[in-house]
């Protein structure tokens, strides 16, 4: 079967031909429009930008989805939207386009949760059944959630940021730096400048909540104490902003990892999956690897190329909802910014 995939949660307009024989997954085409030059002006995005630069982009994108895919609309078998959460204003764009080709060719809808995207993009890295139960770690800007994942569909929430996303406290940890906008990219290339080395900075961050009973974070007090650490260095060189960025992303890979892998063990998981634009994020790749081998855990990362916001992920969350007929009338179809996965 062939599925179009249509996504624009955020500031990304994507769409993308998924194809899936025999449980296996193949991404004929993942096209992507990023508006993150645009809103680097502004140092974050602008909803009303974001959903302009959609209703210019969204056909085009389609068109070049299908075209390098060497698909036409006869070869579509049903078409998948990303309907929430996200910004509304983003999603109403993508939505309303996926109902009207719908309508249009007459082929069956489905609507994608964005963050079960994320949890099954990591499955193109993996082509046998999926043991589980599985923990999935959903790390991005606008999401910090730990899911129990039961089986195909079947996700509990046991945790999440209770105030500031990872993928959030990094772009603000980045303006306080003075590394500019999208932060994580922008912290990691700076972390990197003193891989390895010692520190001179002499500066250990807060890791907040490590040590709670439940498997919840917040990064909101770690940007703070970012603010004040970088406010009293006397000396702010560009290596001690490298130390500085190298701190703070280690602080949030130490909350991440710790809740992820107490988790597992609460739950007796077979398998850990990581997904989300954070998880492009190298130092937090390698050191849940790590991890997870340490604890005899079977890991699925996606491809780098799949972290970011992209159709393909919600391509292939829909290939478990076609097998389970949870198709959509397109006329009853409403973007939903607050749709909670679990």
């Amino acid at each position: 079967m062939k599925i179009l995939a249509i996504e624009t949660s955020c500031d990304e307009t994507a769409a993308s031909v998924v194809e899936n024989s025999k449980g296996a997954f193949e991404i004929l085409s993942n096209a992507i429009s990023s508006q993150e030059k645009v809103h680097a002006k502004y140092g974050g995005i602008v909803p009303e930008v974001a959903a302009r630069l959609h209703v210019e982009k969204i056909l085009p994108i389609i068109e070049s989805a299908l075209k390098t895919a060497k698909c036409n609309w006869k070869k579509i078998d049903y078409i998948a939207v990303t309907a929430g959460p996200g910004l509304v204003s983003s999603l109403m764009i993508g939505v309303e386009t996926a109902k009207a080709l719908a309508y249009a060719f007459n082929k069956p809808l489905l609507k994608v949760n964005h963050i079960e995207g994320h949890l099954i993009s990591a499955l193109t890295t993996y082509h046998s059944p999926l043991t589980f139960p599985a923990v999935a770690l959903v790390v991005s800007g606008g999401h910090t959630q730990i899911i129990l994942v039961k089986d195909y569909l079947k996700y509990k929430l046991i945790g999440e940021t209770r105030d500031d996303a990872a993928g959030e406290a990094f772009d603000k940890a980045a303006k306080i730096l003075g590394l500019g906008y999208p932060g994580g990219p922008a912290i990691s290339r700076e972390a990197d400048k003193v891989k390895g080395k010692s520190s001179k900075l002499k500066v250990k961050l807060p890791r907040p909540m490590i040590k709670s009973n439940d498997f919840d974070m917040s990064f909101s007090g770690l940007k703070t104490a970012v603010l004040y650490a970088w406010r009293d260095t006397k000396k702010k060189s560009d290596e001690a902003r490298a130390e500085m960025a190298r701190e703070f992303q280690q602080a949030v890979i130490d909350v991440l990892i710790s809740k992820t892998i107490k988790a597992a063990k609460e739950y007796n998981a077979k398998t850990l999956i990581l997904g989300g634009g954070v998880a492009a994020n190298s130092a937090l790749r390698d050191a849940l690897t790590d991890s997870a081998k340490k604890e005899s855990l079977e890991l699925l990362i996606p491809d780098i190329k799949l972290t970011g916001d992209n159709a393909a992920m919600i391509g292939m969350a829909a290939y478990y909802h076609i097998k389970n007929k949870n198709f959509t009338e397109p006329f009853n179809l409403r973007a939903d910014p607050q749709w909670e996965l679990v």
